[in-house]
């Protein structure tokens, strides 16, 4: 999500989060990003890292040219989640899910669901704080590693393909960090505003507007009162495919 001030929603939430979680990277995981839910054995040795990608902020889409990328932040959440769910099914669109550790900790079965539906899923930290920039190294990398591995216990293996900062607070050494575990980082190109809740058609005014900017779409499934989101969601999938736009993910 943008810039909203402070730590975020999430950071009363997770006051109580652990510390660096460095362990995580050597912790046994699949590699895949969909497809892939058998079982999970304990004991075998620690599973390949993940294939490193490119340190920069991606905003293409793989989908080509004319291709739009649909990213959900801040969830999952028990009751919007799923509404999205259903927007993005009836309109055969697939999107990138940003989640935040704790959540995703919270929703194993809705982080599920949103693999076995074909999307695919982000890393967006611990706290969602936006003024992780400003902090040491050592939070940064707590912030990102824990959430990645939140996410991808609850996943059932299925590993973060992305990382997007809270804000937008990237940091060299985020975008390299990220990176080295295999989760590209995640920009965006049309902040859809509705984490602000200014009305359905506000929405989708404003990302009719600044369509222009580029192909990577900013949405939110939690953080309060969703309807509107997926109000204007319900609106702007048809009109896109409509304007002749096809739905892709981030390049990685």
């Amino acid at each position: 999500m943008a810039r909203h001030g402070g730590r975020g929603w999430y950071g009363r939430v997770v006051a109580a989060a652990v510390g660096v979680t460095a362990v995580a990277a050597a912790t046994s995981v699949w590699t895949a990003q969909a497809g892939q839910t058998g079982g999970h054995v304990a004991a075998r040795p620690a599973a390949k890292k993940a294939v490193p990608v490119s340190a920069t902020i991606v905003h293409a889409s793989d989908g080509g040219d004319h291709a739009v990328n649909i990213t959900i932040d801040d969830g999952p959440d028990p009751q919007w989640t799923p509404q999205v769910l259903q927007v993005l099914k009836d309109n055969g669109v697939k999107a990138t899910f940003c989640m935040v550790g704790p959540q995703a900790e919270a929703h194993p079965d809705l982080v599920k669901q949103v693999v076995a539906a074909g999307h695919r899923l982000c890393d967006h930290t611990v706290s969602h704080d936006t003024t992780m920039d400003k902090k040491s190294q050592a939070y940064q990398s707590q912030q990102i590693l824990d959430a990645e591995r939140q996410i991808t216990k609850a996943s059932g293996g299925v590993r973060p393909l992305y990382y997007r900062a809270p804000g937008g607070a990237f940091t060299p050494y985020s975008r390299h960090l990220a990176a080295s575990h295999g989760m590209r980082p995640l920009g965006w190109n049309v902040d859809s505003k509705d984490f602000e809740r200014p009305g359905t058609e506000a929405i989708i005014t404003t990302v009719k507007g600044e369509l222009h900017n580029g192909p990577t779409l900013l949405f939110h499934d939690a953080g309060g009162d969703r309807s509107q989101t997926v109000a204007a969601l319900r609106t702007l999938l048809p009109w896109l495919k409509q304007q002749g736009y096809s739905f892709g993910f981030p390049v990685r």
